[in-house]
């Protein structure tokens, strides 16, 4: 989407503004004061006491000058001249101004550093993302790509057999099916990504999807199963299948969600009696692309799918730790209004 552009034409600055009022300011005890002369027709002479007058209300009008500069243009003109040097790449300009002058400049400065650092730490994502993709798709198509060419080139005089024919047709299929995999992963990161509705749920509310979607699961809801939180269904289907799906995938047969509510917040434990999350991989599980499940078709992207999603509607996911077998994740949401 292309910016939109400010109509160009003259605008005049804050600074001749601010000082033109000051020098209106300053030219009415000047006006004043001729106007009486006038009117009384005395001589044009002031007297030291109106010059003394004039000086102060000049002193006071240049005081007036500097606090204005000091406190808003000034500041305004560092932040401008910030979100130049941003726009050109410069990430060192995401630092505080030296002055902000004013409570109301302060704020706009910390949104304005807040953006900021959003847009770089997303623009970083971003290229990673892109190449981690890259890297996942050129994968599988280039094995599709080397068993097509293998079939493409079967020599008439040594043909393959037929066990080596269904080899190679049953790794192209398996690797178009990892492909279409990654591709309705990047859907739903997209969905995450950019939420287009609101909406509240309940777990109430996704236990038939899920018992239907996942029927070697025996789940469970548990708790306050009725307290809707903000997360529209499809939404939350989409990250409560993830977990049930890695869930399956570590070999577990029992999905418990517990719900719970405090304050403005749900609280809903998601627990599986799986094989669990060793040691070394619990600070990776949440890493774009990272599994260890690659052999068999996981795309590693599960996880940052559910996180990036509740962090769309203002919710959090994290590990906890477990002292038996299996998984446990808690998920905290806004509760609906």
């Amino acid at each position: 989407m292309t910016a939109p552009k400010v109509r160009t034409k003259w605008r005049p600055p804050l600074a001749m503004i601010v000082y033109a009022v000051l020098l209106a300011v300053m030219a009415l005890p000047v006006l004043i004061i001729i106007w009486f002369r006038a009117t009384e027709a005395t001589q044009m002479r002031m007297t030291p006491a109106e010059v003394g007058a004039l000086v102060v209300v000049l002193m006071l009008t240049l005081a007036v000058a500097y606090v204005l500069a000091r406190t808003i243009t000034g500041p305004i003109n560092a932040l401008i001249t910030r979100t130049e040097e941003i726009a050109r790449g410069g990430k060192a300009a995401i630092q505080p101004l030296e002055s902000y002058g004013t409570r109301e400049i302060a704020t706009l400065s910390q949104s304005f550093l807040d953006l900021a650092g959003k847009l770089v730490d997303r623009t970083e994502y971003v290229r990673s993302f892109a190449a981690h993709v890259s890297h996942e798709l050129k994968s599988p198509l280039t094995a599709i790509r080397g068993a097509a060419e293998l079939l493409r080139d079967d020599d008439a005089d040594q043909p393959m057999t037929k066990a080596q024919r269904s080899h190679f047709l049953d790794n192209i299929v398996a690797d178009a099916e990892r492909l279409d995999t990654l591709l309705s992963r990047l859907k739903e990161l997209a969905q995450a990504e950019l939420p287009a509705i609101q909406g509240k749920t309940a777990i109430d509310d996704m236990l038939p999807l899920l018992r239907e979607r996942f029927p070697v699961l025996e789940i469970l809801g548990l708790g306050d199963m009725e307290a809707a939180f903000s997360l529209p269904f499809e939404a939350a289907g989409i990250v409560f299948a993830n977990l049930a799906e890695n869930a399956a995938q570590h070999g577990a047969t029992r999905l418990e969600l517990v719900a719970s509510v405090h304050a403005r917040t749900v609280t809903i434990l998601v627990r599986d009696n799986g094989s669990g999350i060793s040691e070394g991989n619990r600070e990776r599980v949440f890493q774009p692309f990272f599994s260890t499940r690659r052999e068999q078709g996981g795309t590693g992207m599960g996880l940052d799918i559910v996180r990036t999603m509740l962090g769309s509607y203002g919710g959090t996911i994290r590990l906890k730790h477990t002292t038996g077998t299996g998984a446990e994740f808690e998920i905290a949401l806004p509760l609906a209004a």
